[in-house]
């Protein structure tokens, strides 16, 4: 078995073929891809069986989601090895001349107090700027 068919299967999700194909494509990529950037990545997957993945996938935390500065939503592979919750939560840079978006794992997302009466499922926190490259 192979370290994404385990990863896969620790997250309660079936190693399909095409699952295989599309978390491979999540790992090996470096930084979150947007569905058009996963399509082109695979060519071989129509749109709709990479759309039923990536939500099987967020289902299972198996990725997370980030809205990408109003352009959409990009996908990166959760590291966690746990179906029932995130433990990889990580801060994102933006760029906002190549609009890359980069994985800053070194750097967890700050711990928030939010009122009693509120019920939180998630969180992301992106910072926006020049990369290196655009600098």
């Amino acid at each position: 078995m192979t370290e994404i068919e385990i990863l896969l299967e620790e997250h309660g999700v079936k190693p399909t073929p095409n699952r295989i194909l599309i978390a491979r494509a999540l790992a090996t990529a470096g930084r979150p891809l947007s569905m058009t950037e996963l399509e082109d990545e695979l060519g071989t997957i129509d749109k709709s069986n990479v759309f039923r993945a990536l939500t099987l996938f967020r289902e299972s935390h198996l990725v997370h989601a980030l809205e990408d500065s109003g352009e959409g939503i990009r996908y990166e592979l959760c590291h966690s090895h746990d179906h029932e919750r995130d433990d990889d939560l990580h801060v994102h840079f933006f760029c906002e001349k190549c609009h890359r978006t980069y994985c800053l794992e070194d750097i967890p997302v700050p711990t928030v107090a939010v009122p009693s009466s509120y019920e939180v499922h998630g969180s992301s926190f992106t910072l926006r700027g020049l990369c290196p490259d655009c600098k």
